[in-house]
């Protein structure tokens, strides 16, 4: 089915879309990407800045029900800047040029996707999300004893404010904070270089033979001659970032 928004496909889907959310949601707990806080504790300009949850809904080929949400970022442009928030991705070039190569060399090649990438680090500034309607209603499902006592009536509506502890998804510097830390990790702990043209390219000599991972946000794309040279590089992100999600 086409996307839909949470009013749209909760009446389409019924408890199915309602279940659909609440996994999507259970992984914010899970996680520790937020902690509930009481609506009273928070100032006027706080709950006026706080950004609102999206979530949609859409029916997968394989008939599954997905949900995925996301914070309302937009609030943020009126205070940080693009340099802030613009995320190094890689350059089709570098994409070409890798691939010419490891044609030419016979490499090995693996595709990685970081699952929950942002959820991985910690946010940088003080952000409120506010849930409202259904969408506070079905949180409280995830963990009623964790989150039942916030609820809170705002013009009629049940709202729930909640503070981000992780990057979140739709927040602006949410693609900027995962590739520092990504950049940190394959360089500090894993011994890669980054090349100087083009900052998600890195390289290293293993065995003798160079090893190159290229990366769009959590899209990492690794090559060696050796398939168990890329097999190992894997095994260390797993450990890094797929304790949740392999």
């Amino acid at each position: 089915t086409e996307q839909m928004s949470l009013k749209k496909g909760l009446k389409y889907f019924g408890k199915s879309g309602a279940d659909a959310v609440v996994a999507e949601m259970r992984q914010l707990d899970y996680r520790n990407v937020i902690k509930p806080v009481s609506r009273k504790e928070l100032t006027r300009e706080q709950k006026c800045r706080a950004l609102d949850y999206l979530m949609y809904l859409k029916q997968k080929r394989c008939g599954r029900i997905k949900a995925r949400g996301c914070a309302d970022g937009r609030k943020q442009c009126l205070y940080k800047s693009k340099e802030e928030t613009s995320s190094p991705t890689v350059t089709t070039e570098a994409v070409f040029l890798t691939s010419v190569i490891e044609a030419q060399e016979r490499r090995k090649v693996m595709t990685v996707d970081i699952p929950g990438a942002f959820m991985h680090v910690d946010i940088d500034e003080l952000i409120h999300v506010r849930l409202e309607g259904p969408m506070a209603e079905l949180l409280t499902r995830v963990d009623p004893a964790k989150y039942r006592t916030y609820m809170s009536d705002e013009n009629g509506r049940q709202v729930l404010y909640v503070e981000l502890q992780k990057a979140l998804y739709g927040t602006l510097q949410a693609a900027m904070l995962f590739w520092e830390n990504l950049t940190a990790f394959l360089t500090g702990e894993l011994g890669f270089t980054v090349n100087p043209y083009n900052s998600c390219v890195v390289n290293k000599m293993i065995n003798d033979k160079q090893c190159t991972i290229i990366w769009h946000v959590d899209d990492l794309k690794l090559s060696h001659v050796d398939q168990s040279v890329l097999e190992g590089v894997v095994k260390k992100l797993n450990a890094k970032y797929g304790q949740e999600d392999p």
